[in-house]
């Protein structure tokens, strides 16, 4: 087999040749695989490019339906060792065609397909969204347009819009009717914006009624924040790691989104601040404080190792690369919230921050200097804060009537 590029009589690259995959092999082993996995999977890798060759299909045309047609032609093996090379070799394509990263296939793409793409440009580059707000939004859309026939957008109406909301949201949460009439109304804008359809159809979505301030924010106490803290086992690399992140959300009140995007260039060791991705993109400075500056500096020290990406905190498996979103912190602290068998009614990750803003309050900060920690750009996002203070309301209670009248 050639280990250069192999190229057609009109110039086009054919197939994979062994450059595609010793690349592919050296990106994984800069992720932290074992170098026994790297050689299944360039074993994997190798015979697909053959095949490729064979076939005469070009780079730019590979796709997953090749893929299964590789796989359906390969000896019979065990389930388990069919889900490794069709997992290896989705990697290798994701690797070599940087847009396969997009949820459906760029072969064959429906209008509907191609106006998704559309609008998550649209989403990132003119409304400044990041991945993590796209990612709400995409689920929603995507149970819309395969809701809708081929002829979509012109068969849009206001009657097949507002059906489609009454018919989802039954039975389901306020929040999640909220969010889904806030992702229609995203995509109708953005449909009649860029002149997909002559009507506004983001008008013809109901608003779903939310009362703010309806609920008492879910907090934990400061010694349940401590018994979280001290159950985490710091005598571990996944320990070391873990404890540093719950730090973040219990000292600083960061938000999920805000530990993953914590970048190396954003500790300023030298000034004791911390840079802070927040909402919008805006950015934000916080103070250093002494026990997360060790923290972090033991895990950075001792188990973050080397790694392609910026992000402060990695996996801990192969590939090593940073936490893929909130979820992932989410996660983090469900499992601390468990071993320190403390039991909110709901909430995870951001219970840390409503616990701060609560004991800040109960210390006597007044809601200015509660937004400023926070980085709330609405007074009214830290107003919901003030009821918290049970001790100070009963202060100004004023007593309930009793039978025959006021006393």
């Amino acid at each position: 087999m050639t280990t250069g590029t192999i190229t057609s009589e009109a110039g086009l690259c054919l197939g994979l040749s062994d450059i595609h995959v010793d690349s592919f092999i050296d990106h994984l082993r800069a992720q932290g695989y074992a170098e026994r996995t790297l050689r299944k999977k360039r074993s994997v890798a190798t015979s697909f490019a053959r095949w490729t060759i064979r076939k005469h299909l070009a780079v730019n045309d590979l796709n997953e339906s090749q893929l299964s047609a590789f796989l359906k032609c390969s000896p019979p093996k065990r389930k388990a060792r069919v889900k490794f090379e069709k997992a290896s070799l989705q990697l290798f394509l994701k690797y070599h065609r940087p847009e396969t990263r997009a949820p459906i296939s760029l072969l064959n793409v429906s209008r509907a397909d191609n106006l998704k793409l559309h609008y998550i440009d649209y989403l990132r580059k003119e409304r400044g969204l990041t991945i993590n707000s796209i990612r709400v939004y995409l689920p929603l859309i995507n149970d819309f347009l395969n809701s809708q026939g081929s002829a979509f957008p012109e068969t849009l109406d206001a009657q097949t819009v507002q059906d489609f909301l009454l018919d989802r949201i039954r039975k389901r949460s306020s929040e999640y009717a909220r969010l889904l009439a806030i992702a229609l109304r995203s995509f109708f804008r953005f449909l009649y914006l860029h002149e997909e359809t002559s009507t506004d159809f983001s008008l013809s979505v109901p608003t779903v009624r939310k009362w703010r301030q309806a609920e008492v924010t879910p907090f934990l106490s400061s010694d349940e924040v401590e018994r979280v803290l001290a159950g985490t086992d710091k005598s571990t690399p996944c320990g070391r790691r873990n404890h540093a992140i719950l730090l973040l959300l219990a000292r600083l009140g960061l938000r999920a989104g805000e530990v993953v995007s914590l970048e190396l260039g954003d500790i300023l060791w030298w000034t004791g601040e911390v840079v802070i991705r927040g909402k919008g993109r805006v950015q934000s400075r916080l103070p250093l404080l002494s026990d997360i500056g060790e923290d972090l500096a033991l895990y950075l020290r001792q188990d973050r190792g080397t790694s392609v990406s910026r992000q402060v905190f990695l996996r801990m498996l192969a590939p090593r690369v940073g936490l893929a979103g909130p979820a992932a912190v989410g996660h983090i602290v469900r499992r601390a919230l468990a071993r320190a068998d403390v039991r909110p009614s709901r909430g995870a990750a951001h219970l840390f921050r409503h616990s701060l803003a609560t004991t800040m309050i109960r210390h006597g900060a007044s809601v200015a200097e509660i937004s400023e920690i926070l980085r709330h750009r609405s007074p009214s996002s830290t107003a919901i804060y003030a009821k918290v203070d049970f001790e100070s309301l009963r202060d100004v209670a004023r007593p309930w009537p009793a039978s025959g009248g006021a006393r």
